[in-house]
């Protein structure tokens, strides 16, 4: 297993939010190298299979976050009693290679159910970041789990936090604070000392992505109230555009100069980022009801928008828009599990839903075609998977554990 992300390497490397250098198979982040749940090197199986064969399998905690990929190294941040652990595992057999653990606040209130970390990890530059459900922000090494520093802001939002920090040419961005005022703020790798920050709405529960417009970097996040752009180089305000949806959990989706943003009664909008004179406007070109739910960003590919909608009682519905248009042009009416991720495998669309189950469908705009549906968890995935290559890590409530596909 070791040795599968040898024949994935790209020719050169490819440089992408201050990583050295990203293997084919890496998923370094949120929503893997570029944030966008695209997956590398995938090939589907001639036929596909009616179960995966599982490697291994390792307790590690409770957690929604999503467990990332570098090298051979898997890795994991949860919750063990009264501590946030970080842990990192040998991805061939899911032993531990190092773990480092703080104390954390108590989860209390309607977000008790999911004590965990919701925030994922963001790897590159030989450092590991984290951000747990109290706002305490971790910088570790990589390799040891040595602590290099960490910052304990003691500020979340209603719902604890979720946005995921990300690294960038040096710089742990992170988006920090409660309801009603937040900063994103960009801190130095080496040295945890603030670069830059901007001060405005609280945080929401997505995390934010880069886009670049005229050659100028900028971060694209929803707060609690809106979607704003932020010069990555000083942490300028670029430009704001209102929007409220419930818990504003989505990820922006980059395409382009084209920004859009979901989620449940706040619908679909897209936005067309343009430079203006010495600053930048967001120019709106549609807005629809049609929504993702709760904690689920849809996936771009080939002009099309694929996601899970809000069905009732705790469900959802996989459904491809146009992005062009916003307009809804399938809905698939099989109930499946509150949230969950739609991954862009090029020739196939993968998801994992919190039913557990992986489903296999084709990538068209004119209705949904499954090719496979397979349990791979006993208890709920809430968190992201990783498909690197024949290998399908996923974590469920309390584990985290490797498929193949043979």
């Amino acid at each position: 297993m070791k040795n599968a992300n040898t024949k994935g390497v790209l020719v050169g490397c490819v440089v992408l939010l201050g990583a050295n250098c990203i293997w084919a198979q890496d998923w370094p982040q949120w929503r893997g190298p570029n944030r966008d749940n695209k997956v590398m090197g995938f090939t589907p199986p001639p036929t596909w299979p009616q179960a995966l064969t599982q490697k291994w399998k390792t307790a590690v905690g409770v957690g929604d976050a999503s467990p990332v990929l570098v090298g051979d190294r898997l890795y994991v941040f949860t919750r063990e009693g009264g501590d946030e652990v970080i842990r990192c595992l040998d991805a061939a057999d899911g032993k531990v290679v190092w773990q480092e653990k703080y104390t954390a606040v108590a989860v209390t209130g309607p977000a008790a159910s999911h004590p965990g970390p919701r925030s994922t990890p963001a790897v590159a530059e030989g450092k590991v970041c984290t951000l747990g459900v109290g706002g305490v922000l971790t910088c570790l090494d990589a390799a040891t789990g040595k602590v290099v520093w960490r910052k304990d802001t003691k500020a979340w939002p209603r719902f604890f936090t979720a946005s995921s920090p990300l690294i960038l040419e040096g710089k742990c961005i992170a988006y920090l604070g409660g309801s009603g005022k937040g900063e994103l703020t960009a801190f130095d790798l080496a040295s945890g000392e603030p670069k830059w920050k901007w001060t405005g709405d609280g945080p929401a529960y997505g995390s934010p992505v880069l886009m670049t417009v005229d050659g100028i970097k900028q971060l694209v996040t929803l707060t609690d109230g809106a979607i704003v752009g932020v010069s990555a180089d000083d942490g300028k305000l670029l430009w704001r555009v209102p929007f409220t949806a419930q818990y504003n959990s989505g990820t922006p989706i980059i395409d382009g100069q084209t920004v859009i943003c979901s989620g449940p009664k706040g619908g679909t909008l897209a936005l067309r980022i343009e430079k203006q004179g010495d600053g930048f406007t967001a120019k709106p070109l549609w807005k629809k009801d049609q929504s993702a739910g709760i904690y689920n960003t849809p996936v771009l590919k080939d002009g099309l928008l694929f996601g899970l909608a809000p069905a009732g009682r705790g469900a959802t519905n996989l459904f491809c828009m146009s992005a062009k248009t916003g307009d809804v042009l399938w809905t698939d009416k099989t109930p499946r599990g509150e949230c969950g991720a739609v991954l862009d495998a090029g020739a196939v669309l993968l998801a994992l839903t919190s039913d557990s189950h992986l489903i296999a469908f084709q990538p068209n705009d004119k209705e949904y075609a499954e090719l496979a549906r397979i349990k791979v968890a006993d208890t709920p995935t809430w968190a992201y998977p990783i498909i690197a290559g024949k290998r399908v890590f996923v974590k469920d409530r309390d584990s985290v554990m490797l498929w193949t596909m043979e």
